[in-house]
């Protein structure tokens, strides 16, 4: 049983079509996932770059602290050392908002510095650098999550592989209560 020709020619560029269809939608979730990462880095350099200003100004209120800011900032410049999306970067960074939460649980002891108009301005700006980061990683692990069952489902499978198309990793930062102070007024 021979096919004839028009319609083998007919179903050779219907595939080439699905093919090149598929390619360019995983091209695309590649391109959002590479998108949401830069917005990531943006918003992590912008909180490396606020810390040393927060940890100066504290420094003139709790001098003998240095532990805690030296912390902070080896911590920051550690993280900023560390290289794009890697998994040592992911637990860096916690650090970081680790070092951040010590950081404002030791301003507690400081009514002056918490009224300082500066440390007050470092803190709201790194409070809204923290929500940035926020909105960046969901965006970022949500097309991280998009690319991944692109890769995975039929017939995408069949050419992301030969293709070079890889699952990613999602970018999880461990949450520090959102870097603000508890306040307890029942004291």
């Amino acid at each position: 049983m021979n096919i004839p020709l028009y319609i083998a020619v007919a179903l050779i560029f219907l595939l080439l079509i699905i093919g090149v269809t598929i390619y360019n939608n995983l091209v695309a979730k590649r391109a959002m996932v590479e998108n949401g990462w830069s917005d990531i880095d943006v918003q992590l350099k912008r909180r490396a770059d606020l810390i040393p200003n927060l940890v100066d100004v504290v420094k003139g209120y709790a001098a003998h602290e240095r532990g805690v800011l030296d912390e902070v900032i080896q911590r920051r410049n550690e993280a900023l050392s560390a290289t794009d999306q890697s998994p040592e970067r992911q637990a860096l960074e916690s650090a970081v908002s680790a070092g951040l939460s010590r950081l404002f649980a030791l301003v507690e002891a400081y009514p002056n510095l918490k009224a300082n108009e500066q440390f007050l301005q470092l803190q709201s700006e790194l409070s809204d650098t923290e929500d940035k980061i926020a909105y960046a990683r969901r965006f970022f692990n949500g097309a991280v999550r998009e690319l991944n069952t692109a890769i995975q489902t039929f017939p995408a499978v069949l050419i992301a592989g030969p293709m070079g198309f890889q699952t990613r990793d999602f970018f999880e930062i461990e949450q520090v209560d959102r870097l603000l102070p508890e306040v307890n007024l029942k004291d």
